[in-house]
């Protein structure tokens, strides 16, 4: 294990995307496992992430939250790992990277809130509504193995984990180019892996 890279997490959380991005890269790292409404929300984690929430890493004392942001600053600390296009080819990598952390990620919640945009209002946000956000990722996905390049690279492992996340639990339809794209990413070996180490932990405790 290594104190340079360290991940905080909680096996049932959106982390398991960091982890999974984490053995893509190959490096050693650290895991502590934090528990909900306990050590997650205690001054010691706090000041790493005054959010209280996970996931977050930290590099050689630099502190990183929030999955996209994650998944691309690992893709450039570690470029042997080739999880990034070279910068000249990025465009479509950033591109849908940061769409689905956006409007992907506010349109879900806006359904799962029971939640309209009024459409006198509809110019304040940065999307269209769910149905637009999942026909535009899907039309991004058709006819390709990877969403951004020729291989797989950060933005496949968050675009991946939100799909595969959001169809287990009914928040998208679950499109045949969805379900395809998800059960090659899945089968990644370092997919696999991190399945593995996360589901050996023990359950969480319960917020209090």
């Amino acid at each position: 294990m290594s104190d340079d890279l360290v991940f905080y997490t909680n096996p049932m959380s959106r982390a398991r995307l960091v982890r999974w991005m984490l053995e893509e890269v190959g490096r050693p790292y650290r895991t502590e496992v934090l528990d909900y409404g306990t050590t997650m929300k205690a001054p010691d984690y706090l000041a790493i992430n005054p959010m209280g929430k996970v996931p977050a890493i930290t590099h050689r004392g630099k502190v990183v939250t929030e999955g996209a942001a994650i998944c691309a600053y690992l893709a450039d600390a570690f470029p042997e790992a080739g999880l990034a296009p070279p910068p000249a080819d990025r465009a479509d990598y950033y591109r849908w990277l940061f769409f689905a952390a956006g409007p992907l990620d506010a349109a879900i919640v806006d359904k799962a809130l029971d939640r309209s945009i009024p459409p006198e209002r509809a110019a304040m946000v940065g999307y269209s509504g769910l149905e637009a956000v999942v026909d535009a990722i899907a039309v991004a996905i058709e006819g390709k193995a990877f969403i951004a390049a020729d291989h797989f690279t950060a933005a496949d492992c968050y675009v991946g984990a939100c799909l595969s996340f959001h169809m287990r639990f009914a928040s998208i339809e679950r499109k045949p180019v969805f379900t395809a794209y998800v059960e090659r990413l899945e089968a990644r070996p370092a997919y696999l892996r991190s399945i593995e180490i996360d589901g050996a932990m023990p359950p969480p405790k319960a917020p209090v």
